[in-house]
This record gives structure tokens, sequence and C-alpha cells, in this order.
């Protein structure tokens, strides 16, 4: 047996989670060694008691874990370990980082500049497209984006970085054959291409109320900082910004309405010391306080690289401020591409939305 299969199997076994495996390390050295120790050394471990001594001692009948893997690949998927290079080096940080992690997709050192998202399910329209803005705006910085693949302001999340062709991770609360929410499993196939949707649980391990929390220390464990777009008092994004905040993450947060309930736990946030955010210079401008190395940021876009569709949402724009619905009926394009088109632009720095959506040029 290798270290990859021991940790796989240890990984299977009830009542085994980090912070235990971490103290067995200590007196055992290897993972292969836990495996065959005796019960009694395995008691004697602090924090490790009979009962887990002795599913450590059955563990052939929790876990197989030649099976295991052969799983994870049928789903074209690879495990790996804290001492493979692929593994999160934010994420060893941590008081109780994963065992394994089963990837599908691929983890890169670009991920070292990750900022995670969060928010409710069950979330405001101008929620929605707030995350799906800044996300975009972080991946096209050179960020990755890194959120749950719930329904909400994670799925919001993720379509954004996708829609930037950047990077962005899902950290699931289940196995990889077990994908939940199930409806989301085409997006986690686009996530899988360019970026990864991970998981710690064996893969049949189906979702529950105590999984999603354990996943959220994954998520904010492998970023620098956690923005938060909108929750409520009792969210769960809440549980998210407590992890941060005790892993000594930055915590960020968009304002919302003060007479809405579902803002009240995100500005909340805010009094107590979450950046406030309003644009993505708000998260871009903190880099150089968290890095050494900054992450590749996009060579500036001038009018003589857009493609003929940017070009006429430019040109319909004027010096003054010029209504959403003008632009539309200027440049001839659906509402549907020039609301697009705009966002990109304004992305790139050539124009500035105003209240009232109201658009202005800037170049």
């Amino acid at each position: 047996m290798n270290h990859l299969e021991a940790c796989v199997a240890l990984n299977m076994i009830p009542q085994m989670g980090p912070v235990r495996l971490r103290r067995l390390l200590e007196r055992f050295g290897s993972a292969e060694n836990i495996l065959f120790a005796r019960t009694d050394q395995l008691s004697a471990v602090d924090g490790v008691g009979r009962a887990l001594a002795d599913n450590i001692a059955r563990w052939q009948e929790f876990a197989d874990p030649a099976a295991e893997l052969k799983k994870a690949a049928d789903l074209g998927a690879h495990v790996i370990t804290g001492e493979d290079d692929e593994y999160p080096s934010a994420l060893r940080e941590i008081h109780d980082p994963p065992i394994v992690l089963y990837v599908r997709g691929q983890l890169t050192d670009r991920d070292r500049h990750t900022v995670a998202v969060v928010g409710s399910r069950k979330c405001s329209h101008y929620a929605t497209e707030s995350a799906k803005k800044l996300s975009f705006q972080m991946a096209y910085a050179g960020l990755t984006v890194v959120s749950g693949l719930a329904r909400g302001i994670d799925t919001a999340a993720h379509q954004g970085a996708l829609a930037a062709k950047g990077r962005t991770i899902a950290v699931i609360g289940s196995g990889l054959g077990e994908l939940y929410p199930p409806e989301n499993a085409e997006l986690a196939d686009r996530i899988a291409e360019s970026g990864a949707v991970v998981s710690e649980f064996p893969i049949g391990t189906k979702p529950d109320r105590q999984t999603f929390p354990i996943r959220n220390r994954i998520v904010t464990g492998m970023s620098f900082g956690v923005l938060v777009v909108e929750a409520g008092a009792n969210s769960g994004a809440l549980i998210s910004a407590n992890m941060a905040a005790e892993q000594g993450r930055t915590l960020y947060a968009v304002p919302g309405r003060i007479d809405s309930p579902a803002a009240l736990g995100s500005n909340r946030l805010i009094q107590q010391g979450a950046k406030l955010v309003i644009t993505v210079d708000d998260i871009l401008d903190d880099l150089p306080l968290v890095f050494s190395k900054q992450p590749d940021l996009p060579a500036a876009v001038t009018p003589a690289d857009l493609n003929p569709e940017q070009q006429k949402v430019l040109d319909a724009l004027g010096s003054e401020e010029t209504a959403l619905d003008s632009v539309i009926a200027t440049s001839g394009l659906t509402a549907a591409a020039v609301s697009s088109t705009l966002l990109a632009l304004e992305i790139r720095r050539l124009v500035k939305q105003l209240p009232g959506k109201r658009f202005v040029k800037l170049v």
C-alpha cells in the first residue's frame, strides 16, 4: 500500500478527521503505519479514543482504496494529499486541512491568488448581478474565484468567472459522485474544463446538514480573502465569514439595502470591520499587501483592440450620459448583446455606468 492509498483509506474511516489524523501522524510517522498499528497504541493517542481506534483496526470494513481511486478515475478525477504540489498551499496553513482532495480538473499555481465568493442561496436580483459582475472582474484581473456550487450567489460567482474566461473552483459539500445541486451538473462540467471541482468527501458521500459547513472551511481556507455578497442574519454565509476570520483571511462585503432582511448579516459584517466593496478595485488594491508576487494582470485595452460588436456599442455612446435604451436603438444590437457588451467595456474601463442605467464613454 502506498501513501495515497493509505490516506484515501483513512479519509473513509468513520470518526476520523484532519485534527485526529495530525495527532496520529505525529505519533506513528506515516499514514501506512497508522493503519497497521495496534488498537492499544492508537487509543493511547490524545483525542483518538477506543471507538476510533477500533475503526482504524477494522479499516478494511470501511475502505477499499484501490476501488475508490478507480471510481475517481472513472469520473475523470484524481486524488491528492497534502504532500502533493497541486495541494493548495494556503490550505495547508489552516487548523484542519483536508486529508485528501478529490479533484476534477486541475489546481494550478495561479490559484494562490484566490478570492472566495459566498452568499445566500435565496438572493435578490441585485445580489446575483453584483456577484456575477465582481466575479467577472476578479477573474478577468487574474484572480481565481472559489465558491461552493450552491444555488444563488455561488452559482452567479462561477458563471461570472467563466464569462470572463478566467479560473474558478467549486468546492462541493458531497462526494463527486453525488453532485449537489443536480441542476448544476452542466455548470460543474464547464468549471472542470478550465478550473476544478473539488471535494474532500469519498465519492459516494451524499450531502447533508453537516457536510456543507465542513466544506466551507476549504472554500475560505484556500483563499486570501472572502467576499460576502448578500447574507441574512442567519445565513450560512456568515459561518464562512466566521471561519475566514478565524483563519486570518481578509473579509469583504457588498453593502445591501438597510431595510432588507436579506442583507442584514452582510451589512453587520461591514459594521464589524469587513471591507466595504463597491468595485473590484476595493479588492485588487489589497493585493500588494498580501502577495510579494502579483497575479498577471491583462494588458491594457484600447478601442483599437475591440471586436465589431464592442465598437458598435462604444460608438453609440457620446461624451454625455446615454440611456441604455438609446444605446440599443443606435447600435442596432439586441438588448442582451448590448448589456453583456457594456459590461465587458466597463471591465476594460472604456465605459462607466451611472445611476439609472445610463452610461458614459471614458475614451
